[in-house]
């Protein structure tokens, strides 16, 4: 067995494989085969050397990743070897130590976990309670500050101490009280899950020793994007035999606003000075023409570890194409005009191109070249399944039926559907509960029995027989679910709930029959998920179904579609691939983004981001910007990325360059409906010029033979032009040698263009 587990590999992956004591840095190149690696030495761990799975513990990036271990291991050791395995992201593999020893921090085992929405909702309540303006301190705002202090270790009392600004002082009074309201919920939030674990660790000796004992082998993939909580976590598990294992590549750490922290795989050397270093270069995924030029952006880098040099035994391939857009629009015309172009050339299926881009909003443009274009696509980052509002109370319904105590699930269903129940009640609910000092329902079992225990004299009951009745109608609708949930498995209990409530008819009732459906038929997609828990015991398929769903990333929806087009951000788009890739916003203030120009470190990310994306492409890739682009309702003349200044001319098939004007500028504009991606053009060109002559380029003043002498154009015209189609113009004027036309287009907004290059047709 064990000749076929090293097969295939080549002599630096067979290395790291056969690795078996000692901490071990795999630094691992795009493309280069890391999680063949990473499944390899688990089955040879198993396999060759004898360890059993019981003792190994992988850390992946994603629960998809996870699950796809284990299916792999399955197939090079035989069916079901890897159910031993425990495999699973830092939260859940956290989510499930807590389960079993959350106890020991006088916690309850059976804690809700808030997801972002449910953690800004329960910010919400922060606010109210310490009478702060939401407005002037948003929950969001509050709620990052609070996780990067989690991330770091820090809690709310060392927060305070830390505070240098009237705005950390705020900060630490919600995180006091944040944390005081989780702790009444019985629920954690997503960096607790991690903090509650180390902590349990540094409290508990004996609890750490049971887990070090188990684990005595580790892997950790992805190691360049971990936080110091994360960092502190596998610390802890190493010490004992100091068996790490990680995986990772300090040119690809792309997630510092998530708290990642380079630092932790560049001083990996200096926390195991005995460490293995194996470097996998050689790249199984791109031509080596892609490589060329990712590696001359990626040299730049200011602190490498250690100088990566990929290559492949893959063709040369193509030229990666360089193509400068007039505007947001233009390069989105290029762009689906050039995927229009390979999808008939046969060669590729939509699903074999991606468009990638630094920021959400650039979307928009592509968007409405590809409906043009009549090309099928996917915006990857939309509203996720189980963040959809119909989804999220279900959701809501099973976690209050589960945990009671949950008030930001309580709170999301007081008055869902509407019984009477506004908001004036809901905040005087949650005063009167916080007056007890206990959770919502809690408040409302003592509305419902005052007599059963004494209400202290100084909180008199606020609410008048209308209201009370209202809410005592609603606390027997969730002692009903309570009740049930003992009383039927999973899928018994939606649909308790589901048919309690009238959930299809309140749905179509609000928004109407086709989207009412639309909104059902997405719940009794969730009510199919339920179908994966009828073969656990019943008391454990709830908790174990809402913890899984509160884990769920959003890396793990991103779904490969093979009849659309993907439009995905850079950072969304890490460790996916693609035949063809277009990059575009390759701008200064986009890529590098513009946040970034004052810090090295920050700067230094970005590059690392061109990077990943440039290697996300396996046969073509294709890098766009454009000259003018509008960004908050304001138009600037651009200026190309730095990062394209370090790629050596000859790596690149520079495409014709159009020139533009505005009312300083004035240069050659070739017909965009005339040049095409091989080159060639039906019109005289002037060829691309440098980097460094670039500025001297827009500058320069391009003189006609024949000069106007009067406007063609006027206000109230009805034009086409060869790419946005028919338009109305909105004025005309002279700007020194030519006539500069503004013409407004239905669905592609105002355009100012050059009458002499623009070749608008005049509509009778």
């Amino acid at each position: 067995m064990t000749v076929s587990i090293l097969e295939g590999l080549n002599t630096a992956q067979q290395q790291a494989v056969q690795v078996v004591d000692g901490p071990t840095l795999v630094l691992a190149g795009p493309g280069s085969g890391k999680t063949g690696v990473l499944v390899r030495r688990v089955a040879f761990l198993s396999d060759h050397v004898g360890i059993d799975l019981h003792n190994v513990l992988a850390v992946t990036f994603t629960n998809k990743a996870a699950r796809e271990m284990r299916e792999r291991i399955d197939a090079l050791l035989g069916a079901g070897r890897a159910a031993a395995l425990t495999a699973g992201t830092f939260h859940s593999l956290c989510a499930r130590f807590l389960r079993r020893d959350i106890v020991h921090l006088s916690r309850e085992r059976d804690f809700a976990i808030y997801d972002t929405d449910d953690q800004e909702r329960l910010m919400k309540r922060v606010l109210k309670d310490l009478n702060l303006d939401d407005k002037k301190y948003p929950p969001r705002a509050i709620r990052a500050s609070i996780s990067s202090a989690k991330n770091e270790l820090i809690d709310a009392n060392q927060y305070a101490q830390q505070g240098r600004t009237y705005y950390d002082e705020i900060v630490a009074r919600c995180f006091v009280h944040y944390q005081k309201l989780l702790r009444e919920a019985n629920a954690l939030d997503f960096d607790d899950l991690l903090v509650e674990t180390v902590r349990l660790f540094e409290q508990h000796p004996a609890v750490l020793e049971k887990y070090q004992t188990r684990y005595r082998y580790i892997l950790a993939d992805e190691y360049q994007d971990t936080n110091h909580v994360q960092y502190m976590l596998l610390k802890q598990l190493a010490s004992k035999y100091r068996n790490l294992f990680v995986v990772g590549d300090e040119d690809q750490s792309v997630y510092a606003f998530r708290g990642a922290d380079i630092r932790n795989i560049r001083y990996f050397e200096n926390d195991y000075p005995e460490a293995k270093v194996i470097l996998l270069e050689q790249n199984y995924r791109s031509t080596q023409s892609i490589l060329d030029v990712a590696q001359s952006v990626i040299n730049q880098s200011a602190k490498r570890m250690r100088d990566k040099n990929l290559w492949t035994e893959n063709d040369r391939g193509t030229l990666v194409v360089l193509q400068e857009g007039y505007d947001q629009d233009e390069e989105s015309y290029l762009v689906a005009s050039e995927a229009a172009r390979l999808l008939s050339s046969g060669d590729y299926q939509p699903g074999d191109i991606a468009v990638m881009y630094r920021t959400n909003a650039q979307s928009r443009a592509l968007e409405e070249a590809l409906i043009g274009r009549g090309l099928r696509y996917q915006i990857v980052g939309g509203t996720r399944f189980y963040e959809r509002k119909e989804i999220k109370d279900a959701l809501a319904y099973l976690r209050v039926a589960h945990n009671p105590a949950d008030n930001v699930s309580l709170s999301r269903i007081l008055n869902w559907p509407g019984r009477g129940i506004g908001q004036r009640t809901e905040d005087e609910l949650g005063r009167w509960a916080t007056k007890l000092g206990v959770p919502v329902y809690r408040a409302l079992q003592k509305l419902k029995n005052p007599g059963g225990e004494e209400l202290p004299p100084d909180t008199p009951i606020p609410f008048n027989a209308r209201t009370q009745k209202a809410l005592l109608s609603f606390m027997g609708l969730i002692d009903s679910f309570i009740a049930a949930r003992h009383e039927h498995d999973l899928g018994g209990l939606m649909d308790v709930i589901f048919r309690t409530l009238e959930f299809e008819s309140i749905l179509i009732r609000e928004h109407g029959e086709e989207e009412g459906r639309d909104r059902w038929n997405n719940v009794v997609e969730l009510r199919n998920v339920a179908a994966n828990y009828i073969h656990m015991p019943q008391e454990s398929q709830l908790p174990t179904f809402l913890e899984e769903v509160a884990l769920v990333s959003d890396l793990d929806s991103v779904r490969r579609e093979q009849d659309t087009i993907t439009c995905i951000t850079l950072h969304q788009a890490k460790g996916l691939e693609y035949p063809v890739v277009f990059l575009i916003g390759l701008e200064e203030g986009l890529l590098p983004h513009s946040r970034s120009l004052d810090h090295m470190d920050a700067l230094d990310e970005e590059r690392r981001l061109f990077y990943v994306g440039a290697t996300r492409a396996k046969e073509r890739l294709y890098m766009l910007y454009a000259f003018r682009r509008t960004v908050f309702g304001r138009t600037n003349v651009s200026q190309s990325s730095r990062f394209l200044a370090d790629i050596p001319k000859e790596l690149l098939h520079h495409m014709p360059k159009r020139g533009y004007t505005d009312t300083q500028q004035t240069s050659m504009f070739t017909n965009r409906s005339s040049v095409n991606w091989t080159g060639s053009s039906t019109r005289q060109t002037h060829t691309e010029p440098s980097n460094a002559t670039r500025g001297q380029e827009k500058q320069r003043t391009s003189l006609t033979a024949n000069q106007p002498q009067a406007v063609a154009f006027f206000a109230g015209q009805k034009v086409n032009h060869a790419m946005f189609g028919e338009g109305m113009v909105v004025s005309s004027k002279l700007i020194e040698n030519d006539e500069e036309v503004t013409v407004a287009f239905p669905g592609k907004g105002v355009k100012k263009l050059l009458a002499s290059f623009a070749n608008l047709e005049r509509i009778e």
